[in-house]
C-alpha cells in the first residue's frame, strides 16, 4: 500500500518561485529519462533537441478567470473575498466564500461599488457555496474590470501582468488556475515546433483549485479526487490517433492534459472525442493508454500531481530527480521551471 508520504520531499521555502522569469522560455528544463532515470540540465527552449517529426504535442488552451472577488456584506458592511470554482447554470458560480461562517444562505454581496451583486443560494456539503449573480452587460467583462488573478496559495508576491500567468495559446475562458506547465511556451518556440513537423493540437481542460488540495489520507487511494471539464474535438482526436496509428509520439503539456487523454483514450489507446467531467485519479501502478511524454512544471510534496508523475516513471527515480532539482536549485512550482519524461 502506498501512503501519502511515499511522496514527501524537502523543499527549501526560497526554491518556490514568486515571480515568472522575464523571458518565458529561458527557464530551466530538467530532461528525465523515464526508464533509467538518467537526468539532463538544460534550458526549456533546449524542448526542440527532444521533439521530432511526426510527434504530437498536446497542449491545454484553458484561459484563467479573473476569479477572485472582493466585496461588502448587505447590512452588515463586512469585507468577503469570493473565488469563483465553477459555473453551473446559467449565473449561477459555486464558489469559497471567506470569511464563511457570516454568509448563510440568501445573503447578499456587493462587488465593484455595485456593479455586480451576488446573493447565494445554498450551502454546500464541503463548505462551498452556490451565487446567483445580479448584474447588467457581460458577466465577463465584468470580471475583467473587478475580478483578480487567482494565484495559488504559496504565491504571496502580487502578479504585475495578469498575462503572465496566462499560457501564449489561452483563448477559452473557465479556469481558476492555469496549465502552469504551457507557461513556458513562447509563439516564436510554437512556430518553431510546427516547422520541425510536429503536430501542435489544442485540447480543453478547466483546472480547478482542487489541483493545490493537499492529499490528507493516510492511504491516498482514500482521497477523494476533484472533478474537472473537458473538451476535445473529433478533429484534435483524430489529430492524436494518426500521430500514435504513424509511429509518432503523444506529448502532453502539462498534467491536466495528461488526466485529460488518459481520460478520453481507450484501452487500446486510441483517443475518443467528448466533452465531460473527469476526476482521473493516476498515481503508481496506473498503465498509461495515450502518453508517450510529459512536459510538467515541480509539484508540491505529497500532492496528487506528484503522484501522477511518479506513475509516468518510477517513484524512487522520480524523487531522486526532485531531490537533485533542489541541490541544483530549481525553481518549483507554478512560475518555477519544467520537467520533461520521455
Amino acid at each position: 500500500m502506498l501512503k501519502t508520504s511515499d511522496f514527501y520531499y524537502d523543499l527549501p521555502q526560497e526554491l518556490i518561485a514568486q515571480t515568472p522569469i522575464a523571458q518565458r522560455d529561458h527557464s530551466r528544463l530538467m530532461v528525465m529519462d523515464r526508464k533509467s532515470g538518467e537526468l539532463s540540465h538544460r534550458h526549456f527552449y533546449d524542448i526542440t533537441d527532444y521533439l521530432k517529426k511526426g510527434d504530437c504535442l498536446v497542449i491545454n488552451d484553458t484561459r484563467v478567470l479573473p476569479a477572485r472577488l472582493y466585496g461588502i456584506k448587505e447590512g452588515g458592511g463586512a469585507h468577503v473575498e469570493v473565488l469563483l470554482l465553477n459555473n453551473r447554470s446559467g449565473d449561477d458560480w459555486e464558489c469559497i466564500v471567506y470569511p464563511g461562517r457570516r454568509l448563510k444562505e440568501g445573503a447578499e454581496i456587493t462587488f465593484g461599488e455595485g456593479k455586480l451583486k451576488g446573493r447565494i443560494i445554498s450551502v454546500l456539503p464541503d463548505g462551498n457555496r452556490i451565487i446567483r449573480f445580479e448584474y447588467e452587460g457581460i458577466f465577463l467583462e465584468l470580471l475583467e474590470e473587478i475580478g483578480t488573478m487567482p494565484l495559488p496559495p504559496y504565491i504571496t508576491e502580487r502578479l504585475e501582468d495578469g498575462e503572465r500567468y496566462q499560457t501564449v495559446y489561452s483563448k477559452i475562458n473557465g479556469s481558476a488556475a492555469a496549465p502552469t506547465a504551457g507557461l513556458h511556451f513562447t509563439n516564436e518556440l510554437l512556430d518553431k515546433i510546427k516547422d520541425m513537423g510536429v503536430d501542435i493540437v489544442h485540447i480543453t481542460l478547466h483546472v480547478g483549485l482542487g489541483t493545490f488540495r493537499p492529499v490528507k489520507e493516510e492511504n491516498i487511494t482514500d482521497h477523494v479526487m476533484h472533478t474537472e471539464n473537458y473538451f476535445v474535438t473529433e478533429d484534435a482526436a483524430q489529430r492524436i490517433n494518426k500521430a500514435k496509428s504513424s509511429g509518432g509520439r503523444v506529448i502532453a503539456v502539462g498534467t491536466t492534459s495528461c488526466r485529460t487523454l488518459e481520460t478520453v483514450g481507450d484501452e487500446q489507446g486510441i483517443v475518443h472525442s467528448g466533452s465531460g467531467s473527469t476526476g482521473i485519479f493516476i498515481y503508481p501502478g496506473y498503465r498509461f493508454k495515450v502518453l508517450d511524454g510529459l512536459i510538467t512544471n515541480f509539484h508540491l510534496p505529497e500532492s496528487t500531481l506528484i503522484m501522477l508523475v511518479s506513475a509516468f516513471s518510477d517513484r524512487e527515480k522520480l524523487l531522486n530527480a526532485y531531490k537533485t532539482a533542489v541541490n541544483e536549485k530549481y525553481r518549483f512550482f507554478s512560475f518555477g521551471d519544467a520537467m520533461l519524461l520521455i
